[in-house]
């Protein structure tokens, strides 16, 4: 396949999640950096929100003075528009650029005037975070710009990259700033689609008969979908990260995707052979330990441990699924005693202090209310904790099934657990992952990466992926893969209850074949290899840039 780099002097991204651990786009963007700097060097230079202060600063930042320290000092920038530059402390630590964009807001009118007449962007029904993202992702434009003015490069050997439309407005405007510029767009997820599943309405179903600008009118989302569809349509490359979302788009933003980019993965998150044993043991220790003390339970070496992770996005993500499952898990004859966790951050107010303390006193005895680790601000509200007291789930001794709800962060200071997600998920024998809206879908391969056998569904783009480059099936690649469409609920969760049935009942030869046969499937996500999809859409943004500047 063609590889363009040679022709690229600067290539910049631009992300809301550049040093800013929102979602699943921090981690493409993070673990993919490693890989472009191989090839660009301190030219690869990512842009994010600087949404930081002295008080809460951001720990995956680190401000250097002397890099790029003539632009920085004489870089013309509209009035309140700062820029920090640093190192993104993650593999490789690219140069990351910090926008403060506060000057964008005084003429945000004009700008958004500009874009109704060029590319005909809808802001009028503008409300929510919609002024926050363009006024970022001009600002971000601006910084493009800047840069390429001051370095005198020539703009047809940049590239400039942009995901989701909270960057799209920047897209545009850089389009038509500076036209040579080559421009990517990549949707992760179409807002629209997101809507529509958020709203609890068919997507899949339903997709052919939907029109974009019409649900967009009937949902209130006419301005982000407005200012995605122009991104997408003005792009010189146009990207998604799986083939589930590029038929999305092509349905709801009627633009094919030029190259579809699926996500890979770094390896270098995972402990080494030698360390590994060490890290799965001491973070079984801890989840085991958390459990007895919060439940007043036994949990011997051998309990089954299974949990799902990622955003609060009870449908999208399948949580309801995932814990009506664990209800039928619960009454099926098990061999031996499964400890289940949701470590999904919700409204978290804190860990609980009782827990905490019998914690450090290393106290044991059942607290109220054992299935919650830490304190929410909306107990009630909360849509997995109501679920779990209306499945009745009681963690008590008559309990084969004990469910322990995590809602916060695990970033190592969560004050229960201290360690973070990946230090914990060696500890782990499954995870599931019943998505019913999933573009991609990391968790589950960072699962298999860590060596855990996961079970997935063909509405995730991970999970169509390992349908085509994989066989599905725990001993051939770690991986379930669990069909899931608007109509099959039910089968849906039988088919997981099984899957987990299978797991819980394996010879401990057996598990460790799953385990293996899961890291084998993740070395075939690596970003060695899937960077070829991201050198496709540069040279086909370069191809396109040259078209339109030759009309």
């Amino acid at each position: 396949m063609d590889n363009c780099r040679q022709e690229i002097d600067f290539l910049f991204e631009t992300s809301w999640e550049v040093c800013n651990k929102v979602g699943g786009i921090y981690t493409v963007l993070s673990s993919k950096a490693k890989t472009l700097k191989a090839s660009f060097g301190d030219n690869l230079i990512f842009i994010g929100p600087d949404v930081w202060s002295e008080d809460n600063p951001s720990p995956y930042f680190t401000e250097s003075p002397r890099l790029m320290k003539r632009w920085a000092e004489n870089a013309l920038l509209p009035e309140g528009v700062d820029v920090r530059v640093g190192r993104w402390e993650i593999p490789g630590r690219p140069v990351a650029i910090l926008v403060k964009f506060d000057g964008m807001y005084a003429n945000k009118d004009a700008a958004y005037g500009r874009m109704w007449d060029l590319y005909g962007v809808d802001s009028l029904h503008a409300y929510g975070d919609y002024d926050e993202g363009c006024a970022f992702a001009r600002a971000a434009a601006v910084v493009i710009e800047s840069i390429i003015d001051f370095s005198k490069v020539d703009p047809a050997k940049v590239v400039a990259h942009f995901d989701e439309w909270t960057t799209a407005m920047g897209l545009l405007m850089l389009k038509a700033d500076m036209p040579k510029v080559a421009t990517v767009f990549t949707t992760h997820a179409t807002s629209i689609g997101r809507s529509i599943c958020g709203n609890g309405k068919p997507l899949y179903d339903q997709l052919s008969n939907y029109d974009g600008d019409q649900m967009a009118a009937e949902l209130n989302m006419q301005s982000k979908h407005s200012l995605e569809k122009a991104a997408a349509w003005n792009a010189d490359s146009f990207t998604t990260v799986s083939d589930v979302t590029a038929r999305e788009a092509e349905q709801l933003l009627c633009k094919k995707p030029d190259v579809v980019t699926p996500n890979g993965f770094e390896l270098n998150f995972v402990p080494g052979k030698t360390k590994y044993a060490a890290a799965r043991k001491d973070a079984r220790e801890v989840l085991l330990r958390v459990a007895s003390t919060l439940t007043g339970l036994d949990f011997g070496d051998d309990t089954f441990i299974v949990a799902t992770s990622g955003r609060c996005e009870y449908r999208n993500k399948g949580l309801d699924l995932y814990l009506d499952t664990l209800a039928a898990l619960s009454s099926a004859p098990l061999n031996r005693r499964v400890l289940a966790f949701v470590m999904v951050p919700a409204w978290c107010a804190g860990p609980r202090a009782d827990l905490k303390h019998s914690l450090v006193m290393d106290e044991r005895s059942r607290l109220a209310d054992p299935l919650l680790t830490h304190n929410l601000h909306n107990y009630n509200e909360d849509p997995v904790n109501r679920r779990m007291h209306e499945l009745g789930f009681a963690n008590d001794a008559r309990s084969n099934v004990t469910v322990l709800y995590v809602p916060c962060y695990l970033d190592g200071a969560d004050g229960i657990f201290n360690l973070t997600y990946y230090q914990l998920l060696p500890g782990l024998d499954a995870t599931v992952f019943a998505s019913y809206y999933e573009p991609w879908g990391y968790t589950p391969l960072e699962s298999v990466a860590f060596g855990v056998p996961t079970v997935t569904t063909d509405l995730a783009g991970f999970g169509l992926w390992v349908e085509e480059a994989c066989e599905p099936g725990f001993a051939t690649s770690g991986v379930s893969v669990v069909h899931r469409d608007d109509s099959n609920y039910a089968a849906a969760r039988d088919a997981i209850v099984k899957d987990l049935e299978t797991l819980i009942a394996a010879p401990a030869k057996e598990m460790t074949a799953y385990r293996k046969a899961a890291s084998e499937t993740a070395r075939k996500a690596q970003w060695t290899d899937f960077i070829r999809f991201y050198d496709q859409s540069y040279c086909n943004a370069l191809e396109h840039r040259d078209e339109r500047n030759l009309k």
